[in-house]
């Protein structure tokens, strides 16, 4: 391979040193750029863009953006941002609800709030975790019965809330679940809207209808935090769960997280042990509703590892196949669906410098997707992540490139709840798959983007007792 002489930086029309070529976007239109038409079908944008090639200029509004879609530029992309690619604003929704938390935080104050929260998500925690994991999915399958008509999202939502603040804020009541969760259903559908709109361009004091809902949901949210802080603090200390470990948390110079670091890191872990847990187990079960095969081999598996007893933490490592429909599951629907960053002075891509304050996008919707790394990439098969001695196919898992499936981001800014989330969706599964199957009624559902990626309608199935 050669490298490109010169100081042009990717972005112009070369190639980078490993030979890709920067083409051109669609045409965009004066100050939205192509906003218009990322907007309409964000998802369907992205694919377009991959299709094109692995560097492809655009406009998010007026500034420069650049799409990436070759696995080892997206892990360039992952493992330099706090270097030369910076986090980039979000915008004021997603400012409204995850305030400076640990997600959106930057520089030494995400490196301190990083270092305060991960403790308490470490695999050793998670373990602590998974009983309640799997107690919950119990009592929620043990209120189904043979026949009975669910709406599928509803009963995932509403289980995955009650983990979380079982697991976060240590409370075991219906009201904390569903205030809350009302309150990040509205926070998250008006995050997506502004984020694909004339929103994602407006300065934050322009008043919308969107954003003053944005902000009473919020408003709720905070109360309920506060509420739960204050229980906390006035209550037992010696807790299992992770606020308790955050109130607990000191930093080198021995400080606690304020008032304010606290509400914003609990609603951060929130969202990363609920929504996305909650989203990926909707589309598990739609995926399996339409692959019966697949989710005959899930059954197998259960009755050999687990016969007639519910799963805890010990059951997860045997659970390979179950695994492995999570992980298709993410990598067909990523409750994540894209990644940015902004390119700060020095950033390369492929051996090619990138212009400063060029906005650098990647999607796993996209990624996940290309034919170059899956297989029939539209194919639902789990199979794809199974070693030959768990009934892989001899050679597969190691011909899908690292960065390739990254539902969790990756590199230093990687999702610091993937342990958590991973084992509660397995073990949820094993628990509702060993008593019922789903049959989901025919309707294509579409995927809606938005803080995850979430169906466009009621997900309604017939439960079957197996």
């Amino acid at each position: 391979m050669t490298t490109q002489a010169g100081p042009s930086a990717v972005g112009a029309a070369q190639p980078t040193a490993d030979g890709r070529k920067t083409v051109p976007g669609p045409r965009g239109v004066p100050v939205l750029g192509n906003l218009p038409e990322f907007g309409k079908d964000p998802l369907a944008f992205f694919e377009r863009l991959r299709e094109r090639g692995d560097f492809v200029r655009w406009r998010f509004g007026p500034g420069p953006a650049l799409f990436i879609a070759h696995p080892e530029t997206i892990g360039e992309l992952l493992t330099e941002v706090e270097r030369t690619f910076d986090q980039p604003d979000l915008g004021i929704a997603v400012r409204t609800l995850l305030g400076d938390g640990v997600v959106v935080a930057k520089g030494a104050d995400w490196r301190r709030k990083r270092s305060l929260v991960q403790p308490s998500v470490r695999p050793r925690q998670v373990k602590a975790y998974a009983a309640t994991m799997a107690e919950c999915a119990v009592d929620a399958a043990g209120r189904w019965a043979d026949g009975q008509r669910i709406d599928v999202k509803r009963e995932m939502t509403a289980l995955t809330q009650l983990i979380a603040v079982r697991t976060i804020f240590g409370v075991d009541t219906a009201a904390d679940a569903e205030s809350i969760g009302r309150a990040m259903d509205v926070a998250q559908q008006e995050i997506g809207a502004e984020f694909s709109g004339i929103g994602a361009i407006l300065p934050d004091w322009v008043p919308t209808p969107g954003r003053a809902r944005i902000r009473r949901a919020v408003a709720v949210i905070d109360a309920e935090v506060a509420r739960v802080v204050t229980r906390h603090r006035d209550g037992d200390t010696d807790r299992p769960d992770l606020l308790s470990r955050l109130l607990d948390a000191r930093d080198e110079t021995g400080a606690h997280l304020s008032d304010r670091e606290i509400r914003d890191e609990t609603v951060t872990l929130y969202i990363g042990g609920h929504e996305t847990t909650s989203s990926t187990l909707v589309w598990a079960w739609y995926l399996l509703s339409r692959n019966p095969r697949v989710a005959e081999a899930l059954g197998s598996e259960l009755d050999r590892v687990l016969g007639d007893r519910d799963p805890g933490f010990d059951d997860y490592a045997e659970l390979a196949y179950t695994q492995a429909v999570v992980k298709e599951t993410l990598r067909l629907y990523p409750a994540i669906w894209l990644l940015t960053g902004t390119a700060k002075e020095g950033a390369t891509l492929g051996g090619a410098p990138v212009r400063p304050g060029t906005r650098v996008w990647s999607s796993q919707w996209a990624t996940h997707r290309d034919p170059r790394w899956y297989r029939d990439p539209l194919e639902f098969r789990p199979e794809r992540w199974l070693s030959p001695k768990d009934g892989g196919t001899e050679g597969e898992t190691e011909e899908i490139p690292e960065y390739a499936w990254y539902p969790f981001g990756g590199g230093p800014r990687v999702c610091l709840g993937t342990r958590f989330a991973m084992v509660e969706a397995v073990l949820i599964l094993a628990v509702v798959a060993r008593r019922f199957r789903l049959d989901l009624d025919a309707d294509e559902i579409r995927p809606v983007p938005g803080l995850t990626l979430q169906p466009d309608r009621e997900v309604l199935a017939t439960v079957r007792a197996r």
